[in-house]
């Protein structure tokens, strides 16, 4: 069934790009933002994916975390999202860049605060090594802003690669950075 190409008002700088998707995959995405109205660029981050055929199943609180990687700057609001859809890892990992893109995000340096970060988690239980892209996120259990949300939704799913429940990932997760619960 093809999706609806992204015509956004707010934003129309998405690339029009026609994908023919069904919903069968479970993918957990994680939203990041710490630029703007962060918790508005949240919603219309999952709207323009919801648009492009990355169906949201269920939401995860949104979190205040502290700036991972590069601490000197604002605080980021994170959200992960359980999510569905019949495309390829690489199709949501398109619809992910070309959705950042479209909200105005421009990469100049590694970790440097953003109007939306959107990032592959978990793509069911595939492992993933491509140049551009790795599934698990190798990041994945050194993040605290990453597990506490992810375990929010799935708290007994599997690594893949670790053979360990998410849960237990966040028990021994090595980030001490504050997390905080807000909605």
């Amino acid at each position: 069934m093809p999706i609806k190409n992204i015509s956004y008002s707010l934003n129309s700088r998405l690339k029009k790009t026609d994908y023919h998707c069904s919903m069968n995959q479970n993918i957990c995405i994680l939203l990041g933002s710490n630029l703007g109205d962060a918790r508005t660029q949240l919603d219309q981050a999952i709207h323009l994916l919801e648009l492009n055929g990355v169906a949201v199943l269920k939401k995860s609180s949104i979190y205040k975390t502290a700036a991972w990687g590069k601490q000197d700057q604002p605080e980021f609001l994170n959200q992960v999202l359980l999510c569905a859809s019949e495309c390829s890892a690489e199709q949501v990992l398109e619809i992910c860049l070309n959705t950042e893109q479209a909200m105005g995000r421009i990469r100049t340096e590694k970790w440097e605060a953003r109007i939306i970060d959107i990032d592959i988690l978990l793509f069911d239980e595939q492992v993933i090594q491509l140049p551009n892209l790795q599934v698990p996120h190798p990041f994945l259990p050194q993040r605290r802003f990453s597990l506490v949300p992810l375990a929010e939704l799935i708290p007994n799913f599997q690594h893949p690669i670790l053979k360990q429940p998410i849960h237990q990932l966040l028990e021994n997760c090595p980030d001490k950075l504050e997390v905080s619960k807000l909605v």
